[in-house]
């Protein structure tokens, strides 16, 4: 027996959910028709309800505000990563005086 993961696109989940909710089609039936568990339609159908624009990114990908605060702090650390170097150069030059 194959413990293989299914894996959908992006475009054939929100197909799916949109056949639920604009189309109005039944979960069961449309599960059935597509071949996955109603379990997996009801997951489908919460996670485009709450962000449409974010649903689905995909194993990895930051949703638009974790990337920005992602690459904040990454600048952040960078700004204080020459911060002290320079400190550390000021002590330097100040001590040969």
């Amino acid at each position: 027996m194959s413990t293989e993961r299914t894996q959908y696109s992006r475009e054939f989940k929100i197909n799916a959910v949109k056949l639920i909710t604009e189309q109005g089609q039944k979960i069961s039936r449309t599960a059935r028709d597509l071949g996955v568990h109603e379990n997996m339609l009801y997951k489908w159908r919460e996670q485009y309800g709450k962000d449409s624009q974010e649903a689905f990114r995909g194993n990895g990908k930051l949703t638009t505000g974790d990337d920005y605060i992602r690459k904040l702090e990454q600048e952040n650390k960078r700004l204080r990563d020459e911060r002290d170097i320079l400190k550390k150069a000021a002590i330097f030059f100040a001590r040969d005086t």
